[in-house]
């Protein structure tokens, strides 16, 4: 799609949002407090957390795995909205500028006191016009490339072209993204990315927060190493842990970094919550493209136990995921209406505890894993 149409497309969805077809567009009918209030996070903490642990994740807006309508993508970003969801997910990764494009669209005529937005540095988007992202998830014409530069300078430009994609005046939480072992650009040199970072974004975000630019930092990553480092090295507030916390895998983060973190009253965000999309029914697991030994058969014995207590799957990852205390949010993608709804719905939705009991008992989580409240 190229740019004229994007502008035309978007500006028309922005000028007739309240009246999408599908959408509850009377937010008073809709009690946030009586969707969100059993993942309420506590006021109590030092560091900056989101409101409500429910969010929303910014990947398939940004035509994760394949290319979403413009339309589609804006019409959930107003079904989460409209169902209680108050915390954003974004990056300029996602799409190369496509997710914050689509959600600074809807976002920039709600006041900033009503949610909370967090996105990314790292990587600095340059023009390109057919940038080929081959080697990555996202699909669609890219008219942007990419380079690393995790320098101060670079954190500080990063967040700058980041309000302008999105159209807003600030941002809540930043992450530094991806400096990671697994990242496939770095591999093993992440370490030198890392001491890059550890010189010039660490102290830089934490200069930024401490002059009210930014409330809150940490790393988005897919990996325990680098949480872990960052915790020894610096001041973060709030990690964002994707593909280490779901009903699939969790051990690493439920005993490597969560006490660790709840030390420091540092949060963990937890993305890819369904594996992205493999515990709702999508034929693939994460983002890597293989299945690795054993998850089909831990998924089908899921469902097994699922089945006899009538319990949504789906819904039981998410809940499994904002249990613990130390987690301030879980923010799976959406692209439809359908899907951040019901998203949003798994919040308040109640699961006999005897479900949970029986996972334990067939130890398909670990026992010492949190439970939600019933």
């Amino acid at each position: 799609m190229d740019r004229r149409r994007f502008i035309s497309q978007t500006s028309l969805a922005s000028l007739g949002m309240a009246f999408l077809p599908g959408i509850v567009t009377d937010v008073s009918a809709i009690s946030i407090s009586d969707t969100m209030n059993n993942f309420e996070n506590a006021k109590s903490h030092k560091r900056f957390r989101p409101k409500y642990k429910s969010g929303f994740g910014g990947v398939a807006i940004g035509n994760g795995f394949h290319e979403n309508p413009n339309i589609e993508c804006l019409q959930a970003v107003e079904a989460a909205w409209n169902a209680g969801v108050r915390y954003y997910d974004t990056s300029p990764w996602y799409g190369l500028g496509t997710s914050e494009r689509r959600l600074g669209l809807f976002l920039k005529d709600k006041p900033a006191d009503e949610y909370t937005l967090s996105t990314k540095v790292g990587r600095i988007l340059d023009p390109k016009e057919n940038f080929d992202v081959t080697q990555a998830i996202w699909k669609g014409k890219m008219n942007f490339g990419y380079k690393y530069d995790y320098t101060a300078s670079g954190v500080r430009r990063s967040v700058e072209d980041s309000l302008q994609r999105l159209g807003v005046s600030s941002i809540d939480i930043v992450y530094i993204h991806d400096l990671s072992p697994d990242n496939g650009d770095m591999k093993q040199d992440w370490l030198k990315y890392f001491e890059i970072a550890q010189k010039g974004a660490m102290p830089e975000l934490t200069k930024m927060r401490e002059e009210g630019l930014i409330k809150a930092w940490g790393f988005g990553v897919n990996t325990v190493e680098p949480i872990l480092k960052a915790m020894e090295v610096a001041d973060p507030d709030i990690f964002l842990s994707a593909c280490q916390y779901s009903l699939i895998h969790h051990v690493d983060d439920l005993n490597k970094v969560f006490p660790k973190a709840a030390e420091k009253d540092i949060s963990i965000v937890v993305g890819a919550p369904l594996c992205a999309g493999f515990l709702s029914g999508k034929d693939r697991y994460l983002y890597g493209g293989d299945f690795p030994t054993g998850v089909k058969e831990k998924l089908a014995a899921l469902k097994k136990v699922a089945d006899r207590h009538k319990v949504d799957l789906r819904t039981a990852a998410l809940q499994f995921c904002a249990a613990p205390d130390v987690v301030s949010g879980v923010i799976p993608g959406a692209h439809t209406v359908e899907q951040a709804t019901e998203n949003a719905a798994s919040f308040s939705t109640v699961i006999p505890a005897d479900f949970w009991a029986e996972l334990k008992k067939e130890k398909l989580i670990a026992a010492n894993a949190p439970i939600p409240k019933t």
